[in-house]
């Protein structure tokens, strides 16, 4: 499961790399519009990612270097992050 992490870790910080060289140097015609949309698309996507688990994120110790990291790489860094301890059911 690490290398999965790491290699999706890794083909995201590619893409967002090949996202912003198609900003300073735009590739053929129909591509750079497809790797714009695309892009976009994946901002968004980690952008609700962060927003629907900003309350799992502020008992962290660093909640903001946490924010950016699943913003730059999604669910690969959300599923570094350990889960809470359920808390114990009481017994009548």
């Amino acid at each position: 499961m690490k290398v999965f992490c790491g290699l999706g870790r890794l083909l995201t910080l590619v893409f967002c790399c090949v996202v912003l060289a198609n900003q300073l140097v735009p590739f053929v015609h129909p591509l750079h519009l497809l790797v714009n949309v695309a892009g976009v698309l994946l901002l968004a996507i980690h952008l609700l990612e962060v927003l629907l688990c900003n309350a799992s994120l502020k008992g962290r110790p660093h909640p903001w270097r946490d924010r950016g990291r699943v913003l730059l790489f999604g669910v690969f860094h959300l599923q570094t992050i350990p889960a809470p301890a359920a808390p114990e059911a009481s017994h009548a």
